[in-house]
């Protein structure tokens, strides 16, 4: 049997997160032991898994919480950079569960924390900061926003 044509085509990095928000509208950002900026929870999709349930999986790994990731926010594309290549990433809605303690894996992550706005431009790379202000934005109208490097183009969305 001849293989599908799909076999040949290119494939592209993807990752999935979750935006959650407390009451006063601070975002929850995570900080890895790995690198020095902070980022919103989430991770890789692995091989044959969809970003939704990347999300949850990552969460539950990340924050020790069971959720289900909630509408998509953004769609980001990540040029290729260095030894990494282009990506997809893709930000979906979150609440976290009344009363849950979250529990991360010291390995992997070192703290977390609520952060306003101002917070997350100082914590986070540039690109993923724009990336949290767009998803912020689209939870707050009810849009679905196509970014390129964390930038939007007004006159499309």
């Amino acid at each position: 049997m001849t293989p599908d044509y799909t076999a040949t085509l290119p494939t592209k990095r993807s990752a999935a997160a979750v935006l959650f928000r407390d009451g006063g509208g601070r975002v929850l950002l995570v900080e890895p032991t790995y690198k020095p900026d902070w980022e919103i929870p989430g991770g890789t999709v692995e091989r044959n898994e969809s970003p939704r349930a990347a999300a949850a999986r990552e969460i539950e790994e990340e924050l020790g919480v069971r959720v289900a990731p909630g509408r998509l926010l953004v769609v980001d594309w990540v040029p290729p950079r260095g030894p990494r290549t282009e990506g997809l990433m893709f930000v979906f809605a979150g609440e976290l569960p009344a009363g849950r303690t979250i529990r991360l894996p010291p390995e992997e992550l070192r703290s977390w924390a609520w952060c306003t706005p101002e917070e997350v431009d100082a914590r986070m790379a540039p690109q993923l900061a724009r990336r949290v202000r767009a998803a912020s934005r689209a939870l707050a109208t009810g849009a679905t926003y196509y970014l390129e490097f964390g930038e939007t183009d007004p006159d499309v969305q």
